[in-house]
């Protein structure tokens, strides 16, 4: 496709049977690995977000977390519960069968669920991976929910007159255009080790459980986002899975979980590190840290759990600040009361306008001149560095090109102190501060 992206209109939410290949469907339709795919049952749990473009027509689909009514388990019942709402939100729902198996018990339940929710539904018959198992898509008419699609997720078999159907179904049931706001948003990655508490601060945020929480760590595993409007700024909020600092710990569905949790702080404005107050600090949580610094976005401490705390702020404060080299600020926070949930997002908002704030050039070269004279420029025998003049060449995150008599007399020493000085001097705490020293030509 060319030109402007068009602005997404439709819900479609993707349900069905542990195992029947929703998220690979998923993937195949957007062209995309965003969900995370194992040939283990019930890999997906939370609702999950990828955006489909089809006939100059652009959707939402929503992936969820397989649907077993046998297993009365509390995981699948919060499974359920999330699959019940993401259909509520839908404007199409796709319910996605395993041909090849044949029709279970459960499908027939989850069928008479959608017939009663009124949604318009396309049943997908997947596993299709030739004209030879056309048949076994026959037997899916019996759900009396219209005529199946045959389709191979895995192959791509069919998946263009499944989206035809989709479009047409979208169009039928006169779908709105989502607000696009994506230019204004902010986009917030929750960020922490297993079991610190990410899922319970985003549902306190929103209010309602849009993410399962369990005391069991490793329970979210795709990176989930959720749109959240406040006071009129657009919040994209991203709960991620757990990051391990030790990689042999990280094994198959761990691993891509993880690998999906890097990826949402590669598209995030600001990062929120979440430490568990009841535990203090470990070699983990500034691990973590130190993957959200990497991928360029600002950093924001959250001491979570802080009504079981049994740390002193102090303590943390003067911890983080000796090992993190953003200076992030510290926000306590308490998803069981909502304490400073308010705050939180206000600390949210403050530290995106400075993310993305721009300095004059003659302000800048100012500071310039006021922290060499601070500090006196390293020296090479006879010859010194001379930091001639500066500029701001990008924001988000801020960047300065800063042209020296010669770029070999700059230390790794000097370049830490300009950029430090850089950060308090302009209000950068917490953000990345890149700093391309280059030599006048």
């Amino acid at each position: 496709m060319s030109g402007e992206a068009p602005v997404p209109t439709g819900v479609v939410a993707v349900v069905g049977f542990p195992n029947a290949g929703k998220s690979t469907l998923i993937n195949r339709l957007t062209a995309t690995r965003r969900a995370v795919v194992h040939e283990t049952p019930g890999v997906t749990r939370d609702r999950t977000e990828a955006l489909c473009e089809w006939r100059n027509r652009a959707f939402v689909l929503v992936d969820t977390g397989g649907v077993d009514p046998g297993d009365d388990s509390p995981m699948q019942a919060a499974v359920a519960e999330q699959a019940r709402m993401a259909v509520e939100e839908a404007d199409v729902v796709l319910l996605v069968i395993d041909a090849a198996a044949g029709l279970a018990a459960g499908d027939e339940e989850i069928a008479q669920i959608l017939r009663r929710s009124g949604r318009p539904v396309i049943v997908v018959a997947n596993k299709v991976d030739d004209a030879r198992r056309e048949a076994a898509a026959l037997e899916l008419h019996s759900l009396g929910l219209g005529d199946p699609i045959a389709v191979s997720a895995l192959h791509g078999r069919n998946t263009g007159d499944l989206l035809d159907a989709i479009v047409d179904r979208l169009d039928d049931a006169g779908a709105q255009a989502r607000p696009p706001g994506a230019e204004e948003e902010i986009a917030v990655a929750i960020l922490g080790r297993p079991n610190v508490g990410k899922s319970s601060l985003l549902n306190a945020i929103l209010g309602r459980p849009r993410v399962i929480v369990s005391d069991t760590p490793g329970t979210t595993r795709d990176a989930v986002d959720t749109v959240f409007v406040r006071a009129g700024t657009t919040f994209r909020l991203i709960d991620t899975a757990g990051l391990r600092r030790k990689r042999k710990h990280r094994q198959g569905i761990e691993y891509y979980s993880e690998v999906r949790a890097l990826q949402a702080a590669d598209r995030a404005d600001v990062a929120l590190v979440l430490i568990d107050a009841s535990e203090g600090v470990t070699e983990g949580d500034l691990a973590v840290a130190d993957q959200a610094r990497r991928a360029s976005c600002a950093t924001l401490v959250v001491l979570s759990k802080w009504d079981i705390a049994e740390v002193d702020i102090d303590d943390v404060r003067d911890r983080l600040a000796g090992k993190l080299r953003q200076r992030p600020a510290l926000v306590t926070t308490s998803a069981l009361t909502g304490r400073n949930v308010d705050r939180l997002l206000d600390a949210v908002e403050e530290l995106f306008g400075r993310y993305s704030s721009r300095v004059g050039t003659g302000e800048l070269n100012r500071l310039l001149q006021e922290i060499t004279s601070r500090r006196e420029p390293p020296r090479h025998g006879r010859r010194r560095l001379n930091l001639l003049y500066g500029t701001q060449v990008s924001t988000r995150p801020p960047r300065f090109r800063i042209v020296v008599n010669d770029r070999g007399l700059v230390t790794r020493d000097y370049a830490y102190f300009v950029e430090n000085q850089l950060r308090a001097r302009l209000g950068l705490e917490g953000c990345p501060v890149v700093i391309d020293f280059v030599s006048r030509s």
